[in-house]
């Protein structure tokens, strides 16, 4: 089947039904916490509704730390605040004198050095996504769902759809910052002076051992005052997350749950049965504690996806609301992960073919999504969004609730689905 063959009065329908299921899910079970219970209930809530339709359905659980991925916010900004304050502090009541030719000099090695640890520390978890601060937190039970739709004959072809379920902890400085863009001076302040004073801090233990004249001796005894600056952007990021308050998650991500969900549902309602195409609905949990839940079912079913000799392509949907913004996205993970170029193109030939020609590839240039963990692993993946990058006033904030919804955007969003389906089933990756 083409996708203009396909009856829009099934993709009304299901346009109809997401936002009856999201408001109902958001007044039933609240915010989804990543690994709380709230999370499972609204799996298994899907669950039932997949059954009819699906030929097999289950549940994969992990372990994860749910606030491991953000909480660096809080020590990173603590322990940078109280050595740039405690050092000053000690340098002038006399502690540090006789080391090095200025008082400051020691504190400028201290700072600097706890400074370049909590930006590697922030680029490891908040650039690279890696499970750096696990380790230090207790672990509770996330789980990734799943529902299969089996082909006719031999499986030879496998495509999944992917949204979470889980929702975020609010962002502070998007939600106060609706009129001003304290998102931007807030994080670009306390990167940018950061940054800064790792190299003050840098060339002042240089000036220490080198003459280097005039300057030398302004950076020794008056360049750690920059140094307050940095501390004081650092109580803006201590404030950035607020963990006790949690986003209703409407369109980031229940949109992109309902995408996956809806995929198999269309297809069952319209009587679409494919010979060798396998299409698989999947909702994870954990993407919002940095992609959790999808590292390890990438990590799990990376052989069946590469090895057993069935072509499998992940289509991962994240947010359909900003209709001017939905795009294909080629790059992930703030510009460090791409996406396969021919799945994507394939998504894009078919939005075309779906009536949608003004989509573009794009970059998600801040923060990842759950296709990057399948591109990490090696497995054919590409990312289907529409969310303004500003980003939204609504993105990770209480205002992100089925008042919010925007059924335009997501009905645009299962055209290019549907068509990606059709045309992965005639043509492959090739």
């Amino acid at each position: 089947m083409k996708f203009k063959d396909f009856p829009q009065a099934v993709i009304n329908e299901n346009v109809d039904y997401t936002v009856k299921e999201i408001t109902s899910v958001i007044k039933r079970y609240g915010p989804r916490e990543s690994g709380n219970k709230n999370c499972l209930a609204t799996q298994k809530h899907i669950d039932k509704e997949m059954k009819p339709f699906c030929d097999e359905t289950g549940f994969e659980s992990y372990k994860m730390a749910p606030k491991a991925f953000l909480h660096f916010t809080k020590t990173v900004s603590v322990s940078v605040f109280l050595a740039i304050f405690v050092c000053l502090i000690l340098a002038y009541t006399g502690v540090f004198d006789g080391i090095g030719k200025s008082d400051f000099f020691l504190p400028q090695c201290i700072v600097g050095g706890v400074i370049l640890v909590g930006l590697i520390i922030t680029a490891l978890e908040f650039l690279l996504y890696k499970q750096f601060c696990d380790v230090f937190y207790k672990k509770i039970d996330g789980n990734n769902y799943y529902a299969v739709r089996k082909p006719k004959g031999e499986v030879k072809k496998r495509i999944v759809i992917s949204g979470h379920c889980d929702s975020a902890y609010q962002w502070r400085h998007i939600y106060y910052g609706k009129k001003l863009p304290l998102m931007g001076i807030c994080m670009g302040g306390t990167i940018g002076g950061a940054i800064i004073s790792v190299i003050i801090a840098l060339i002042t233990i240089i000036a220490n051992f080198v003459d280097m004249g005039a300057f030398g001796d302004f950076m020794l005894n008056y360049s750690y005052y920059f140094h307050i600056i940095t501390g004081l952007f650092m109580i803006t990021l201590f404030l950035f997350v607020d963990f006790k308050t949690i986003s209703p998650g409407a369109n980031d991500n229940l949109t992109g749950t309902y995408a996956a969900v809806c995929a198999l549902r269309m297809l069952d309602m319209a009587g679409v049965e494919f010979e060798n195409t396998e299409v698989v609905a999947m909702i994870t949990d954990g993407e919002e504690a940095g992609l959790r839940g999808c590292k390890q079912w990438a990590k799990d079913h990376k052989d069946e996806y590469m090895n057993q000799g069935v072509e499998t392509a992940v289509l991962c949907v994240d947010t359909l609301t900003d209709l001017e913004y939905l795009n294909v996205y080629t790059r992930d993970m703030t510009g460090t992960v791409k996406h396969d170029q021919n799945f994507s193109q394939l998504v894009m030939d078919s939005a075309v073919e779906a009536g949608h020609d003004d989509l573009k590839f794009a970059n998600v240039f801040f923060g990842a999504s759950d296709a990057a963990a399948f591109s990490q692993a090696g497995i054919t993946a590409t990312c289907l969004a529409a969310m303004d990058p500003a980003p939204a006033d609504y993105y990770h904030n209480i205002r992100d609730s089925y008042d919010r919804l925007v059924p335009e955007a997501i009905k645009a969003g299962y055209d290019v689905i549907l068509s990606t389906i059709f045309n992965f089933d005639e043509k492959g990756l090739d």
